[in-house]
């Protein structure tokens, strides 16, 4: 069985939850950390008894590492998955996967000249609920889907915005929308097709920094539906996530792993078990309020998959193409929440 020896670019939160992730892979382990002058890799290290690299470079370039995984601040990932891929080394991306369009578009260059695998990661992506929800659509039980939304109510402390990176433009890319909602704008793109148009209205309302606290865009989808969506750090005490899905045969909403409502006008013997199975029970999840309160196995679901694939040379769920799309809705309601004007993005 191959090993697959995994080098972590980042030693902030995320570095520390890629590690947890990766220690419950059978075929993959941690075999080294390095930072951007911090001295967190170190720390890191030592905690997890492997290799603290001087530098990306260094560590793309070890024969020791297979695997790259990148965790610096979002608008770092480019350099390192350039790096990794002209070493020859597949990487996995937190999201976003960068915070321009041309940015994502160099790193799925680069991997695609070398040969390599670029993956992302949208953890939501492998959760339990979402299989009996895709089928739902796929086979037409909402009717005409006629409104999609995604609301992401979370609250962040100002004490969260006093690092160097969170809530700037040059290296968290954006404020609420770009860095805590991207997750649920993902969902809300697979689930729903491409968006056609977005116009958006957007401020720091709640926060003293120079990105957004707060959005919100009317959307129209390709497939007609209308929708909105909503992100903010201005929430308190922060709230579960959830995705609204209507139409003129039913109704589901979908609350972080589960489902508040389940409800289609011709009911089916699975629709009782699902809502057994994933009936929503607590409003309170982990990642509203505090970012280090999240599990995870997402992570460990998310890592593993970009594994098989290279192994089994598919394409990647969530290939470097696919994660683009997220960061590709949020710029669109950026440029029109700054020029109040409805913006295109696809057709």
């Amino acid at each position: 069985m191959k090993i697959w020896n995994i080098g972590i670019v980042g030693a902030g939160m995320i570095a520390d939850f890629h590690a947890k992730a990766v220690g419950d892979i059978e075929n993959a382990k941690v075999a080294g950390f390095c930072d951007g002058g911090s001295g967190r890799a170190k720390k890191l290290a030592e905690k997890f008894g492997v290799k603290v690299f001087g530098n990306y470079q260094e560590m793309v370039e070890s024969d020791d590492i297979n695997l790259v995984a990148i965790t610096t601040p979002s608008g770092f990932h480019l350099e390192p998955c350039v790096a990794a891929a002209k070493a020859g080394k597949h990487v996995i991306c937190e999201k976003p996967l960068e915070i321009t369009l041309e940015r994502c578009d160099a790193m799925i260059e680069a991997h695609k000249k070398s040969g390599t695998f670029l993956g992302g990661i949208f953890q939501s992506r492998f959760n339990d609920s979402l299989v009996p929800l895709k089928k739902a659509i796929a086979e037409g039980r909402f009717g005409k889907i006629t409104y999609a939304g995604a609301y992401i109510p979370w609250w962040r402390p100002d004490e969260y915005y006093k690092d160097s990176w969170h809530g700037t433009w040059k290296l968290d890319g954006g404020g609420a929308l770009m860095n805590q909602s991207i997750h649920t704008v993902d969902l809300l793109v697979d689930l729903m097709g491409h968006i056609e148009s977005v116009q958006a209205y957007m401020g720091a309302l709640g926060h003293d920094i120079e990105t957004e606290d707060t959005s919100v865009a009317a959307v129209r989808f390709v497939n007609g539906a209308l929708g909105i969506i909503y992100g903010t750090t201005a929430s308190y005490p922060g709230q579960t996530r959830r995705i609204e899905i209507t139409g003129t045969a039913g109704t589901a909403v979908y609350l972080d792993d589960s489902f508040a409502v389940w409800q289609f006008a011709k009911e089916e013997p699975q629709d009782e078990e699902i809502r057994k199975k994933f009936g929503h029970v607590s409003n309170k999840t982990g990642g509203s309020s505090d970012p280090a309160a999240i599990a995870y196995q997402g992570h460990t679901r998310n890592i593993k998959a970009f594994i098989d694939s290279i192994e089994s040379g598919r394409q990647f769920v969530l290939s470097g193409e696919e994660s683009r799309k997220a960061v590709e809705v949020v710029l669109a309601i950026y440029k029109s929440a700054g020029q109040q004007r409805p913006v295109n993005i696809a057709g």
